[in-house]
This record gives C-alpha cells, sequence and structure tokens, in this order.
C-alpha cells in the first residue's frame, strides 16, 4: 500500500497498543490496552510522529526533545495531540515513557516513548509536564500503521517519519527522513513550518 499523503484521508480503522503507566518503575508491567486513533482523533489537529524505535539515540537525543521545547508553539498553531508510534510493543514502550520521567498523572490519554532530553533529564520540569500532557506514544503493533500507511525503515523498524492530521481527517502534511539518522522534515521546526 502506498504512503499516506497531503490531501488523502486518516483511514477509518488505525488502532495502535499502549500500556498505561501508573508507576515509575520501568521493570514492572501493567496491562496492555487498544487505542483507536480512528476514533479518538476526530475533530483534532494530531501531528503523528513515527520513531524507528524506543531507546534508540536518534529519538532519545534528537527527535523529541524539540517536540518536548516547541509544545506550546504546537498548541498556539493550533495542535491538540503529538503522537509518536514505533515498532516497539507496548511494555517497551512504557518502560521507555518511564525511564523519560512519564508518569500517569502526567497524561490525558496514553503514554509511551522517547520524550525527554538527549541525557533523559528534563532541564525545565513545567515545560516537560505540559508538553506530556498534549503528547501520546504508542506502540505500532495493531494496524502496523507505518508499514501499511507511512513509511518503513529497516527489517520490521517503522521509518522516521512525520504526519499532519488536521480536524476533518485530511492529511496536510506527510514526509519520510530520506536516512534513518536524520531528523529534517520529522522534525519539530519542520512541522511548525507547516502549520
Amino acid at each position: 500500500m502506498a504512503p499516506l499523503k497531503a490531501g488523502d484521508k486518516f483511514p477509518d480503522s488505525v488502532k495502535f497498543e499502549w500500556t498505561p503507566i501508573t508507576n515509575d518503575d520501568p521493570t514492572a508491567c501493567g496491562m496492555p490496552q487498544e487505542y483507536n486513533a480512528s476514533q479518538q482523533w476526530k475533530g483534532k489537529k494530531v501531528v503523528l510522529v513515527s520513531v524507528p524505535g524506543a531507546f534508540t539515540p536518534g529519538c532519545q537525543a534528537n527527535h523529541l526533545p524539540p517536540y518536548i521545547q516547541n509544545i506550546e508553539k504546537l498548541k498556539g498553531k493550533g495542535v491538540d495531540i503529538v503522537a509518536v508510534i514505533a515498532f516497539n510493543d507496548s511494555w517497551v514502550m512504557s518502560a521507555w515513557g518511564k525511564v523519560n520521567k512519564v508518569s500517569g498523572e502526567d497524561l490525558v490519554s496514553v503514554s509511551h516513548l522517547c520524550i525527554g532530553g538527549g541525557q533523559g533529564g528534563h532541564s525545565d520540569l513545567s515545560a516537560y509536564r505540559r508538553a506530556v500532557e498534549y503528547g501520546l506514544f504508542m506502540s505500532d503493533t495493531k494496524t502496523f500503521f507505518s508499514k501499511n500507511y507511512g513509511w518503513s525503515g529497516l527489517g520490521e523498524r517503522n521509518g522516521r517519519w512525520a504526519m499532519v492530521i488536521e480536524k476533518d481527517g485530511t492529511v496536510s502534511y506527510a514526509e519520510v527522513e530520506q536516512s534513518p539518522r536524520e531528523v529534517k522534515v520529522s522534525g519539530a521546526n519542520a512541522i511548525l513550518d507547516q502549520l
């Protein structure tokens, strides 16, 4: 199936998996739950970011920190949700969220992925808390969205890409990095320029 492009509609049956973060112990496991993105995102402007994997250097150090730092600017441009997906299972994603200091109380709905500074820390905790209130961090193991509607990476991994979905379900931006080591067209600054 060809990747979605600007002008396409977001599909009706997109589901992700997540494991709620109920404590800060990365060795404690919750139960995975289904997240119906097609239903939950109706009437919302969503930035969907795909990364190759949890705990990978490019994601942890270069890709997500600018989203955290610019969450107020994204919200100011009408973004309701920043969602990050990876091929990792939801337990790994949950542990990654915990290692990056995400707690169930910080999130409105869903959590797990890379949302920290390069060393896993946050220099401005209040900005960090505001950021995660608008973030969804999910496992792409239900619909295999990246493979079926986006771009795949090496082997089974997701590609590094970003998409903007408007409130009416229309994709207004969809770009993939030419190299999984780059964060250019999928980064927060590129998204802000498109909004």
